[in-house]
């Protein structure tokens, strides 16, 4: 097969990829996996599931299937793995959806993907906390359901709880901030990397490292390298977006001022922060008030923060470029390069 006809065309994944959700839908609530007195709990499910999962850009779960069609030997691509490399993208995507929602109720967040939040909806209220609960038992019901009979099914049960478990820890980081003091950057750095770059980009990679048979700790170490350096230079772009994205191409309304985080560019603000700055800061950020927020971005703005960040995604692409060239040995390089492409000037 050729190396175009391994990959396919984006448009074309992307395409095969949403049109396979129906059937995750189907898989999680198919009348003959429960019992009728569940009938209740499955129709909320079918509910969570069809608002929360959908809406976004996948890049999670089409890194799935691209990077196994990338892995994997020929007589791997078959229709089944291909299809179960369907399942596993959808797997990370419903992780994600997940987060998202837990995600949305500790930080007050209204819009999420152009609609609002799920906590949010009528009738919805903190009732979302077990529904987020029911997305993320949803991952395992598929992976058993699909993987159970295959080599790697252990391997992916001990990712996804591990990466859950990393990802958790990084959310209490981000949601121990007490005062100024914290917000240096060895503590970005330690959110970042637990928070975001696990999940949305070495879980991806490992995953379909492992169903194309590849577990050695060596490759999996490199692929990490690599993953974890594309996560952080995601997440500062993230935080630059929280503040200075249009919502409507962002699709959410940015909190991370009043919901005192240790954002990029707070961490940027404080570095170069004149005594009068910090007094600014320490006065208006991390309050709910809208004008203190404002004070706050207008802030960023005489601190010049835009040219400081188009250098740092600069340098960071560069450096990207030189990981994945340092750590993409024995593993296809277009893999990572393709992410980055991804990422790299994103506007949402």
């Amino acid at each position: 097969m050729s190396e175009g006809g391994k990959r396919g065309s984006a448009a074309a994944d992307k395409e095969e990829f949403v049109s396979f959700f129906p059937q995750i839908v189907r898989d999680l609530t198919e009348d003959k996996l429960h019992p009728p007195e569940l009938a209740d709990a499955i129709t909320r499910l079918k509910k969570v599931l069809e608002y929360n999962a959908v809406g976004g850009k996948y890049n999670r779960g089409l890194t799935v299937v691209a990077a196994f069609r990338e892995l994997a030997k020929p007589d791997q691509l078959d229709p089944k793995s291909l299809r179960v490399a369907l399942v596993v993208g959808w797997c990370v995507e419903l992780l994600q959806a997940f987060f998202l929602i837990a995600d949305d109720i500790m930080d007050y967040s209204l819009i999420r993907r152009g609609q609002p939040c799920w906590y949010k909806q009528e009738g919805i209220g903190l009732d979302a906390v077990n529904d987020a609960f029911l997305v993320e038992a949803s991952v395992y019901r598929l992976l058993r359901q699909h993987c159970r009979d295959q080599p790697y099914y252990l391997n992916l049960l001990e990712l996804f709880h591990q990466i859950s478990y990393q990802t958790e820890l990084g959310q209490t980081l981000d949601l121990c901030q007490i005062d100024l003091n914290c917000f240096t950057e060895e503590r970005y750095k330690a959110i970042v990397k637990h928070k975001t770059a696990y999940y949305s980009f070495y879980l991806p990679v490992a995953a379909a490292l492992y169903m194309a048979g590849i577990d050695s700790e060596e490759e999996h170490a490199h692929a990490k390298a690599i993953l974890l350096e594309m996560g952080e230079f995601f997440q500062i772009q993230d935080d630059f977006l929280d503040s200075f994205g249009d919502p409507k191409v962002t699709g959410k309304i940015g909190t991370d001022i009043q919901d005192n985080k240790c954002s990029w560019l707070v961490v940027q603000s404080l570095r170069q922060a004149s005594p009068e700055q910090r007094k600014i800061l320490e006065e208006n950020y991390g309050q709910k008030d809208p004008a203190k927020a404002a004070r706050v971005k207008a802030l960023y703005e005489e601190q010049d923060l835009k040219s400081i960040y188009k250098a740092c995604e600069e340098r960071s692409y560069q450096q990207l470029l030189a990981s994945v060239a340092q750590h993409a040995i024995h593993l296809p390089s277009q893999i990572f390069l393709a992410l980055a492409e991804k990422i790299y000037k994103r506007q949402k």
